[in-house]
């Protein structure tokens, strides 16, 4: 299983360093104290196992054309369908909510092809991930790209009760590949994915569904007015 190279620095301190140390003052204490006192082990094997199951960063295989959009996170979806926007996209536009447990992978990855032209980080709470507020008062990097037909889509990366740091290593002028990582929310966390009004988008999912990052397909998109070719329009085209 590989692991994300965001998470590195973590997993060696949390995951090993920090338990090692750990298992030392246990075998310590069972040794000269007593041998009940070998139960304490479960502590340094629980913070290694969360910390190997928390910074996985397992490959997926890329579903779909270049009009398929994949979810930029895994977890939960918790909203689906318009909503008033006041940044970089303005206005009602179409959108999707994924909560992350701690449980989730955490890494993102862009749903589509594009390019950074927007970057901004907004300090804030540490609200809990699935508070309806926590999309306008938690901490967020809020990141607008373009795509390469044309239309945008903007994604904000929001911190939780736990998730304390985000990590994006994009600069603007930056391309992303559909399914290419691009970050990470560590500890718990929301990602949401809005498209430009020039973008005709179908939802694949519904409130509830669990999504994968990078391969779970939970739209389709085609730009609106334009002869782009999709599946639904090459099929028409030949027939």
């Amino acid at each position: 299983m590989p692991f994300t190279k965001y998470g590195l620095r973590e997993l060696f301190l949390f995951g090993f360093a920090i338990p090692g140390v750990i298992w030392v003052g246990v075998w310590a204490l069972a040794w000269f104290v007593h041998p009940a006192l070998w139960s304490l082990g479960a502590v340094p094997l629980f913070l290694t196992g969360f910390n190997l199951n928390f910074f996985r960063d397992p490959e997926r295989p890329l579903p779909g054309d270049e009009f398929t959009v994949v979810s930029p996170a895994d977890g939960t979806v918790t909203d689906v369908g318009g909503k008033v926007l006041d940044e970089y996209l303005e206005g009602e536009h179409q959108g999707i909510g994924i909560f992350l447990s701690v449980f989730d992978v955490h890494v993102n990855r862009a749903p589509l092809d594009g390019e950074l032209e927007y970057s901004r980080h907004q300090d804030g709470d540490y609200r809990d991930a699935r508070d309806p507020e926590c999309s306008t008062l938690n901490e967020a990097q809020n990141l607008g790209f373009k795509s390469k037909w044309g239309p945008k889509y903007y994604i904000r990366q929001i911190t939780g009760l736990i998730a304390r740091r985000i990590v994006c290593p994009l600069s603007v002028g930056d391309p992303v590949k559909r399914g290419e990582r691009f970050g990470m929310l560590k500890f718990g966390s929301r990602t949401e994915l809005y498209f430009d009004n020039a973008f005709e988008v179908e939802w694949k999912v519904k409130v509830g569904d669990k999504v994968k990052g990078g391969g779970t397909v939970i739209a389709v998109v085609k730009v609106a007015g334009s002869a782009a070719e999709t599946p639904e329009n090459e099929e028409a085209v030949s027939a």
